[in-house]
């Protein structure tokens, strides 16, 4: 049997941390409207796993939400500020890839990008598929 790979991360202030447990799912980026205003840049880099492979670790317990459409919240720490991801209503909790202890895994590279087509056209965005 495949041992899972374990993923760890926290928001800025460390309030806010995480354990991840493979399969990591969807690597992406994305440019759509919500994304760069919850995140404050052009294009968000997210990573998704299910809901039950998740554990909240941080002090702060689980991160706080808003509520940004009808499927999906967004989540922050409320203590720094830090974006953290999204947590759908379907079983999934989609974190963003800064907020990672080691963003740069292979594991967790974008593989796709999203909305592609709301980012400026001065923006370039490479994903080696």
């Amino acid at each position: 049997m495949l041992k899972s790979k374990v993923y760890e991360g926290g928001c800025l202030c460390g309030d806010i941390r995480f354990s991840a447990k493979s399969p990591v799912l969807k690597p992406h980026t994305c440019s759509c409207r919500q994304c760069q205003r919850h995140s404050g840049s052009l294009t968000q880099a997210w990573v998704e796993f299910p809901k039950e492979n998740i554990t909240w670790t941080g002090a702060g317990g689980e991160p706080s939400k808003w509520r940004s459409s009808d499927y999906s919240s967004r989540a922050f720490c409320s203590n720094c500020g830090s974006t953290i991801g999204a947590v759908d209503d379907d079983p999934t909790i989609a974190i963003v890839l800064g907020v990672f202890d080691s963003p740069s895994l292979k594991a967790l590279a974008p593989k796709k990008h999203s909305y592609i087509s709301k980012r400026p056209k001065w923006w370039k965005v490479e994903v080696d598929a």
